[in-house]
């Protein structure tokens, strides 16, 4: 059984500068992404002995804020490529991991990684040939516009300090994300975070607006125009509490709100708004950088946009700690002048070698091609799936980044919290790795490495197939 908890959606904040008083619309089932991915211990006796004895050291050592996947957690030894085994020698089909996305033990990674440790590891207060070179690769897939690079070790730093670069760019502290987002661990990004649940009060110069979600919104015609709508007025918000504007924080995938990729013209009029309102736009590409949705290196490039920073992590180092933001000389400028910004571990010579073996193996294996190809398979097959399953109610995906929506009733749209789980659950059962997102955690997720061929996209269709029957078969 997953564990589900209640909670509220924040559109935003209503009440004076300094409290926590939000405009709200109940749900019938509410949890965070986190919550409704998990494991509860309160099953563990249906474990196996030896999983239920590391579950149990596992929280004595760790503590009670980390969560494990799925009803039975898995405890993964090795991996392969698309590839996941656990201790038994059990293999798993991953189409969920967004970090290692060119494959497991890649050994391009490897070798660059091994050789590199071998010979140096240190700081970035010296000269060095490699994070210049990567950083001048690096900028040559994003816009002209963005011409520096700063190198950190996670997304999360990444975020936060593009959130301190915007401050200091536009004098504000007013910033504004959606419902679900999901931006970093750090005090200022977790404040910025909605989906981490309720436990984690937002900032009270954050605002937050519902994503352009065209199956609810009233579809696709002016859904950007909508969203720009609500982001204008939670600026205007923060201005009426005494607060300047200074970032939209957007996630171009939306991956934690159920991921909405279309149509591609969404966020001009949100970035527009925004700079009306004297701020600047932070595209975080952790989820969809990366040649991740496929017609496009960087998620934002689908809309025709351009933002003032880009923030990445996560992929860009295929598993080795490495993450950068990106930004213009511009709005880099103010930050630069007055704070001397250093970061010990960022850009050293190790994490650069991977990351620059990651960026070699997507180009020159030509991984965003694949990711296109592939994922029009997996659409196509997922609209098959739709004919038979009325369990579907919208299907969403660029790339190899996919969100399918599952519904109680087509007409009526409710969300299918409770057949979602059952899916991710299923389909772990089936031995294919998937997840969920969203509001209500009715959306499967799932994202299949860059490197997945056509017979590993087979597999993931056949056992959602299969599940969804399953899980149908028991309403």
């Amino acid at each position: 059984m997953l564990l589900v908890l209640t909670s509220i959606r924040a559109t935003f904040n209503t009440g004076p500068v300094g409290t926590d008083v939000r405009e709200v619309s109940m749900n019938t089932v509410r949890s965070t992404i986190l919550e409704g991915n998990s494991f509860d211990p309160a099953q563990s006796e249906a474990l196996s002995p030896a999983s239920r004895t590391l579950v149990a050291r596992r929280d004595r050592a760790l503590g009670p804020s980390y969560r494990l996947f799925y009803q039975r957690p898995l405890n993964l030894v090795r991996g392969e490529g698309v590839h996941l085994y656990d201790a038994d020698g059990v293999e798993y089909l991953d189409c969920y991991n967004n970090v290692a996305s060119i494959g497991h033990a890649n050994p391009a990674v490897v070798e660059a990684v091994t050789k590199q440790a071998s010979t140096l590891n240190t700081h970035t207060r010296y000269l060095g040939e490699g994070v210049v070179s990567y950083a001048e690769q690096l900028l040559a897939t994003l816009p002209d516009e963005i011409d520096r690079a700063m190198f950190v070790c996670t997304g999360s730093e990444a975020n936060d300090l593009a959130l301190r670069v915007a401050f200091e760019a536009t004098g504000g502290r007013g910033v504004v994300v959606t419902n679900e987002a999901y931006h970093g661990t750090s005090s200022l990004v977790a404040a910025a975070s909605p989906a981490t649940g309720p436990g984690q009060p937002l900032d009270p110069g954050v605002r937050t607006v519902a994503p352009p979600d065209a199956y609810r919104d009233g579809g696709p015609e002016g859904v950007g125009e909508r969203f720009a709508a609500r982001i204008d007025r939670a600026f205007a918000d923060l201005r009426r509490h005494g607060i300047t504007p200074a970032a939209l924080l957007i996630d171009s995938i939306f991956s934690s709100d159920g991921v909405y990729v279309d149509p591609t013209d969404l966020l001009a009029a949100a970035f527009e708004v925004t700079r009306r309102h004297g701020a600047v736009v932070i595209a975080d590409e952790v989820q969809p950088g990366f040649a991740r949705t496929g017609d496009t290196f960087w998620g934002f490039q689908r809309h025709g946009v351009v933002p003032d920073m880009v923030t990445m992590g996560k992929p860009m180092g295929n598993g080795i700690p490495v993450a950068a933001l990106a930004a213009s000389e511009a709005v880099l400028a103010p930050f630069g002048e007055r704070v001397p910004y250093f970061n010990t571990f960022g850009g050293n010579p190790v994490s650069i070698a991977a990351a620059q073996a990651v960026l070699d193996v997507i180009q020159g294996q030509e991984l965003q091609a694949n990711a296109i190809a592939r994922g029009e398979q997996a659409l196509a097959g997922f609209r098959t799936l739709a004919e038979r399953h009325p369990l579907i109610g919208d299907i969403r995906g660029a790339g190899l980044y996919f969100g399918v929506e599952l519904v109680t009733d087509r007409a009526t749209k409710t969300p299918a919290t409770a057949a979602a789980g059952a899916v991710i659950n299923g389909m772990r059962d089936r031995r294919v790795l998937i997840s969920v997102c969203g509001p209500d955690n009715a959306t499967l997720k799932m994202r299949p490495l860059l490197v997945s061929t056509a017979e590993d996209v087979d597999r993931l269709l056949e056992s959602l197939d299969d599940t969804l029957t399953e899980v149908e078969a028991s309403l």
